[in-house]
C-alpha cells in the first residue's frame, strides 16, 4: 500500500475538538509525525472520553465560552500549527431555525475560530516551521451546498471559507499561512445520527462517484499536507475531500 509520511518533529500543534472523529484523527496523525500536540474538548478530563488521549496535552475549552477561549490562547507559549476543527450542529439538541440556537451555532463554528486565531496570531508569527506557521480551518460540504436542517451550521461553514481567504491575505506578511479543508460525509460521532437512516445517506452516496462514506483518517493527510513545507506556496485555499461529491454540478 502506498503511504505518505510527514515530518513535524518538535512542532507545536493545537487541534480544537481533538478528542473524537476528524479532530482525533488529525491530532493522531500530527503526533505520529513527531509533533507535540495539544487538543481541546468540552469534558473535564481525558478519562471522560472513549479514545486514549494520553499522548496529547488536553485543555478543556467550550467554544461558546469567550473566557475559556482566552485561557486556552494564554496557555500556548509556542505554536506552529493551529487546526480550528471544533464544531457542532444543533447545540444542546436545539432547532437551528430558532434564532437563539442559530446564533449559538455561529459562535461555536465560526466566531470561536476567529477569536482563537486572532489571539494566537502573535505566537504563531514566531514559528520557525519551514514555510511558516499554518492555520487550518475545517470547512464542510455545507459551505457550498444547502443542508436544510442546519441553517446555522451551513452559514458558519460558508463563512469559514471566506474567513480563510481574508486571513490568508491579512496574515501573509506575518509568517502565517491560512488554508481550509472541506470534508465530505465522514463517519463520526456528529454524523452518526444521520448515517443510521438510509433515506438520508442514499441520496448522498448516489451522487458520490467513489460510492462510499469517508473516514476521519482520510481527512487528516490533507490537513498535514497544507501545514507542511510541501504546500508553502499555498494560502487562502480550501481543499475539498469528498469522494467526488462536489464534482457533480
Amino acid at each position: 500500500m502506498n503511504s505518505t509520511t510527514f515530518n513535524f518533529t518538535g512542532s507545536q500543534v493545537l487541534v480544537t475538538g481533538g478528542s473524537n472523529g476528524i479532530g482525533f484523527a488529525i491530532a493522531s496523525a500530527f503526533a505520529d509525525a513527531g509533533a507535540v500536540v495539544t487538543i481541546t474538548g468540552t469534558r473535564l478530563t481525558t478519562s471522560d472520553y472513549e479514545n486514549d488521549l494520553s499522548r496529547f496535552t488536553y485543555r478543556q475549552c467550550n467554544m461558546s465560552d469567550r473566557q475559556q477561549i482566552a485561557d486556552l490562547a494564554q496557555s500556548m507559549n509556542a505554536l506552529d500549527v493551529l487546526v480550528n476543527n471544533a464544531g457542532q450542529v444543533m447545540p444542546n439538541g436545539g432547532n437551528e431555525y430558532d434564532p437563539d440556537v442559530f446564533e449559538e451555532t455561529l459562535q461555536i463554528n465560526i466566531s470561536a475560530a476567529f477569536r482563537l486565531t486572532q489571539l494566537l496570531k502573535p505566537v504563531l508569527s514566531q514559528s520557525t516551521l519551514a514555510g511558516g506557521a499554518s492555520v487550518i480551518n475545517l470547512a464542510s460540504l455545507a459551505s457550498f451546498f444547502a443542508v436544510e436542517f442546519v441553517p446555522g451550521y451551513g452559514a458558519a461553514k460558508a463563512a469559514v471559507v471566506q474567513m480563510t481567504k481574508t486571513l490568508a491575505v491579512h496574515y501573509a506578511g506575518s509568517n502565517i499561512r491560512v488554508n481550509a479543508v472541506a470534508p465530505g460525509l465522514v463517519a463520526s460521532n456528529m454524523t452518526a445520527p444521520m448515517l443510521s437512516f438510509d433515506a438520508m445517506t442514499k441520496p448522498h452516496l448516489d451522487r458520490t462517484p467513489l460510492q462510499r462514506i469517508g473516514s476521519p483518517d482520510e481527512i487528516a493527510p490533507a490537513v498535514l499536507f497544507l501545514a507542511s513545507q510541501a504546500s508553502q506556496f499555498t494560502t487562502g485555499h480550501t481543499m475539498v475531500v469528498d469522494g467526488g461529491f462536489s464534482a457533480k454540478g
